[in-house]
């Protein structure tokens, strides 16, 4: 019985028990809320449905509690059920009834933990989008692995998720940028607002490569040889690197089409149009606070030139045309005002704010022996991807930019992140997971096999704390998608490594020595099938791999 099989029991329980007694049934929530209780010696699970309902209906809590204990006592798989406080229910599973879970992870396998919440809904989620003028700095790198991660999680909902990088190929940036690859190849310093950095070298030199002749060209021709050229290569070195990262996109969207292909236009002439642009002091302003944000926005400025928002209006007219339900943008700390300005231009176009999400990532810093590392062997001036996964690799990278909620600042401490103990979060996870890929190939060479096993068996403390942990996986991979926050799955499995860890240390799972095979090795090993399966389905939800030695 999972939390989920007993929440429904719990209703139907509680419906005919208020049925009974001529109480309105209507009252009950439609899914009753069920929790482990802090303290095991509780009970298995827990619920406060008796305080939430007993005084709409007109009877006392502890009274209506009486009555569910009653009847769930009555009730196949439940062993016991008492009342705490003032109306709490504490409830027991019978152990055959726990058992279950473990047939169901089984029986799903990969499947165990996906759900129906989000079917048919189609999210277009875009992340890191870094301008192509350096390599990708850590705020990047944090959106790369959390974003990367959401996508994952949403999908086991039933979402249709199309991961996209919107391409920032229009704007002064790039200007900037190729002044900076003209001063490189020149051998002159790099321009007071543009970009240094070993790599700007580096993709001077390629363009140099490609077109010997690019300097000799008039300026005009120059800037815009080195502003394809130089680019394209930093575009393809980043394609490059997110996907070492294991981050792929499944589109590729480029800022500057809005602008060829008369779609910015077109957006500002709708909202001209509809009374949503008034202009002032020679300049086109959206009416912006009449939605809810902070301040009217400049789209199109006095010198007629488009402001970044006429881009950014345009993108979301975009995505709805191509029929997101659900548009999430995961922006860096310096991009609260998005939020307002992107809702109030959904709005303007006359279409629900609620389609535009605006997720916003604080800073990371990597710190070495205590003291923060502040530059970068390759960009000069900040720590990119690529430095953060030589320091500590893929997996250690991935895991400590997603187990902390996107709300915070984030301090990744290098000799933390490389060691080889049970302080080293994404270490003590996957040693779980070796160390019960060990247990699977000693019993394969055992000839041991789990055939219908005795759940009824895995009676003990450790076995059941165990069981009652995989169950929550589920809620967890429900509750991280509906949130938006990835670091539950990661705090979750280290929850289940601990949890499998005392059992391990509480109970032997194979036979030694001259011991026969008997039931209880039989459904113990199903048990730590079923812990090796979650620990695999979490861990690739975070896109981090689960090693079957260490």
């Amino acid at each position: 019985m999972t939390p989920a099989d007993l929440a429904e029991l719990l209703r139907g329980t509680a419906a005919k028990v208020l049925d009974e007694r001529g109480l309105d049934v209507s009252v009950l929530p439609e899914t009753l809320t069920v929790e482990r209780p802090r303290n095991p010696e509780h009970g298995d699970y827990a619920t406060n449905v008796a305080m939430q309902v007993a005084k709409k209906v007109g009877t006392n809590p502890r009274e209506l509690a009486g009555w569910l204990a009653e009847a769930l006592t009555a009730a196949e798989g439940i062993d016991s059920a008492d009342i705490a406080g003032p109306g709490f229910l504490n409830i027991r599973l019978a152990a055959d009834a726990q058992g279950a879970i473990v047939a169901k992870i089984l029986d799903e396998g990969a499947a165990f933990g996906s759900g129906h919440t989000l079917d048919g809904k189609k999210i277009n989620l875009e992340f890191v989008s870094a301008n192509p003028t350096g390599p990708i700095h850590l705020g990047g790198t944090r959106w790369a692995a959390v974003g990367d991660a959401l996508g994952r999680i949403l999908s086991t909902q039933g979402a249709a998720v199309t991961r996209e990088y919107y391409f920032n190929d229009h704007g002064a940036q790039i200007d900037r940028f190729s002044r900076s690859l003209i001063a490189a190849a020149k051998g002159e310093p790099a321009p007071e607002d543009g970009y240094a950095g070993a790599y700007i070298a580096d993709i001077a030199a390629q363009v140099q490569s490609q077109r010997p002749d690019v300097l000799e060209l008039p300026a005009g021709e120059q800037q815009e040889v080195f502003r394809a050229i130089g680019v394209d290569l930093m575009f393809a070195h980043i394609k490059r690197t997110l996907h070492e990262f294991g981050v792929d996109f499944d589109v590729y969207f480029h800022e500057n089409s809005l602008f060829e292909s008369g779609a910015v236009e077109k957006a500002v002439g709708t909202l001209k149009d509809s009374g949503n642009l008034f202009q002032e002091d020679g300049a086109w302003w959206l009416k912006s606070t009449d939605f809810g944000d902070d301040k009217d926005r400049v789209v199109i400025k006095s010198d007629g030139n488009a402001a970044y928002i006429a881009g950014d209006i345009a993108y979301f007219q975009d995505k709805r045309s191509r029929g997101f339900d659900l548009c999430i943008y995961m922006l860096g700390a310096d991009h609260h005002g998005y939020i307002g300005r992107l809702k109030a231009a959904a709005a303007a176009f006359g279409d629900d704010p609620d389609t535009v999400e605006v997720l916003i990532g604080q800073m990371v810093n990597l710190v070495r022996d205590g003291v923060a590392v502040k530059m970068s062997k390759r960009a000069g001036t900040v720590i990119t991807l690529d430095d953060l996964v030589e320091a500590i690799g893929v997996d250690a990278a991935r895991y400590a930019l997603i187990r902390s909620s996107v709300d915070s600042s984030i301090d990744i401490d290098l000799e933390l992140w490389t060691s080889t103990g049970n302080e080293n979060p994404v270490y003590y996870v996957q040693y779980a997971h070796a160390r019960l890929s060990a247990i699977a190939r000693n019993a394969a060479e055992l000839g041991i096999t789990v055939a219908d096993p005795d759940f009824a068996l895995l009676a003990s403390e450790q076995e059941g704390d165990l069981i009652r942990t995989l169950g929550e996986y589920p809620r967890v991979v429900t509750s991280a998608a509906n949130l938006r926050e990835p670091h539950r799955i990661a705090r979750y499995l280290e929850e289940l490594a601990g949890a499998y860890h005392r059992f391990y240390g509480a109970c032997r799972v194979l036979p030694q020595g001259d011991e026969e095979v008997g039931p209880l090795h039989v459904s113990r090993l199903a048990l730590c099938d079923a812990s090796r399966r979650v620990l695999a389905n979490g861990l690739a939800l975070l896109g981090v791999s689960a090693p079957e030695q260490m």
